[in-house]
């Protein structure tokens, strides 16, 4: 008799409720307590309120930039709580691969939640001021949950090369409990590089202009606002950049090396179809991360210190993979696209 699954739709949906707001001065308890226990220790130091720029030299077209940033919005916001919603209510994708795509979906929500509304504010409202609490708070979403996209990004290769690899094992390997597992390592991974962030920036002097060239408060932007010493701030972050960025991409190469090469062997052409066909929207959603974030590293250290292309990269480093990451799972993926053939059909 097969081991009972847990019911980790309903935990999907209920980490989900969470979200549901924009992000605010108090998105939750504890960490505003944390914020506000950073700032009584540095008071003296860091500004009670910041100005985030927009993008630099086109503030006149604001309004035409937040159309696609805001039907980008849309795109995930929506498609990543049908993802949601699709995977919780459907059976048969109670999956490892499908676990792992909702854990994306919900990073990719968050994300896009704790960085848009305030964007689309100082598009649309010229809502340029940001508190320190709200600044804060910003920095270490944004940060915490990069580097979880990141994280689930090589949980989602691991399982796409245990399933290719050594799939008579694959239901053995990835159980419900180790799945959970990796789930909560990735959190905790992303948590405990990224927490440091805020505290760092808020124990600098600030004497100069409060204005961050970016529509969000990114750790480095705030961080070159400061007139004191930063290169305890400089040296972190480049560590953590690198230990994310080169340990993750060589993990994925390298998964995806074993990969091609046991696909190589396989007997048939429809074999090997078949299983570059269950890593092609993977590939692509690394595209989608990776390539924008490149450039926008690229940006940062040869760029000009304010530039509308660096600040529209930033922005599309956050924003591009949570709109397009549920259409490409939507379009490749069989299951999925079934399931929401069916909800069509009977909403219909």
């Amino acid at each position: 008799m097969p081991p009972r699954r847990p019911n980790v739709g309903r935990c999907i949906l209920t980490l989900n409720l969470h979200i549901t707001e924009p992000f605010s001065e108090e998105p939750f308890s504890l960490l505003n307590e944390m914020i506000t226990m950073i700032l009584s220790n540095n008071s003296h130091h860091f500004p009670h309120t910041f100005f985030l720029a927009g993008v630099p030299g086109l503030t006149a077209a604001h309004i035409w930039i937040s159309l696609p940033f805001c039907f980008m919005f849309i795109l995930a916001v929506t498609g990543n709580c049908v993802l949601l919603f699709l995977i919780q209510t459907e059976r048969s994708l109670h999956q490892p691969m499908f676990f792992f795509l909702a854990m994306l979906s919900f990073v990719d929500l968050v994300l896009s939640l704790s960085t848009l509304p305030k964007m689309l504010a100082i598009f649309w409202f010229g809502a340029t001021a940001i508190g320190s609490h709200s600044c804060l708070s910003q920095m270490f979403f944004i940060h915490a949950f990069s580097a979880m996209e990141l994280g689930v990004l090589v949980a989602m290769a691991v399982d796409r090369f245990v399933a290719i690899c050594n799939p008579l094992h694959y239901a053995t390997i990835l159980t419900p409990v180790v799945v959970a597992k990796i789930g909560g390592l990735v959190a905790l991974r992303g948590v405990g590089l990224t927490i440091s962030f805020p505290s760092l920036a808020s124990r600098l002097p600030y004497c100069g202009s409060h204005t961050i060239a970016y529509t969000y408060c990114e750790h480095m932007a705030v961080v070159k606002l400061a007139c004191g010493a930063t290169i305890v701030d400089n040296l972190y972050a480049f560590a953590v950049a690198i230990f994310l960025g080169v340990g993750d991409v060589a993990f994925i190469a390298y998964s995806y090396g074993q990969i091609v090469r046991t696909v190589i062997h396989f007997p048939s052409p429809e074999a090997r179809a078949k299983a570059g066909s269950t890593c092609t929207a993977h590939v692509c959603v690394i595209l989608f991360f990776y390539g924008p974030g490149f450039l926008s590293v690229v940006m940062q250290r040869f760029g000009p210190s304010t530039s509308a292309a660096k600040v529209i990269l930033a922005n599309l480093y956050l924003l591009f993979p949570p709109a397009l990451d549920p259409i490409v799972y939507g379009v490749k993926t069989k299951q999925i696209r079934e399931r929401l053939f069916k909800m069509l059909r009977q909403a219909g």
